[in-house]
């Protein structure tokens, strides 16, 4: 493998960088809301698990009211 100079270095990062196909801003706008969607649907799933299983240890062990 041989080495190449800072300056050689640098020129193949921009080619490379040229390469990349880049999402569009509604691309990014969409993908951006379906994550903050989804974390809302996990945080109120794991709520609810969290909230069954506490009930459940509750009702077993007869303590934690």
């Amino acid at each position: 493998m041989s080495k190449s100079s800072p300056i050689e270095f640098a020129r193949q990062v921009r080619q490379e960088v040229s390469r990349v196909t880049w999402p569009s801003r509604k691309e990014t706008g969409i993908t951006t809301l379906f994550v903050f969607v989804m974390v809302v649907v996990a945080s109120i799933f794991f709520l609810a698990v969290d909230i069954g299983l506490s009930k459940l240890v509750e009702l077993i062990l007869g303590f934690g009211a």
